[in-house]
């Protein structure tokens, strides 16, 4: 998968952006461990797991009898790149209006 569009569409949604948190917090978990204190099912959360999974945020591995899960770091890497450049442009693109809105103290009599 390239681009960053599917990370922020993963991202997008609440209880996604909770389980990337929890694996920033805590490095890998089960799902049973994802899923402790959580107001939605196991169901849910490997639902979500998934999607985050298609946009390469997450790996899985099996470990014994559980899946463990882990963040990937290189896709927020990535995203975190592209958020950098957009807000370069928006700084600059405000520089830009400033200078032709606010007089120059120069030009003041």
């Amino acid at each position: 998968m390239t681009g960053t569009a599917p990370v922020f569409a993963a991202l997008g949604d609440p209880a996604r952006l909770r389980i990337v948190g929890k694996l920033c917090e805590e490095g890998p978990l089960s799902i049973a461990r994802l899923t402790e204190g959580a107001k939605i099912s196991r169901q849910a959360v490997t639902k979500h797991l998934h999607a985050l999974a298609d946009a390469e945020l997450v790996a899985s591995e099996r470990r014994g009898r559980e899946r463990v899960w882990e963040l990937q770091t290189k896709r927020l890497a990535e995203a975190r790149r592209h958020l950098a450049q957009i807000s370069q442009r928006w700084d600059d693109a405000i520089e830009r209006l400033r200078a032709l809105v606010e007089p120059d103290e120069l030009d003041e009599p």
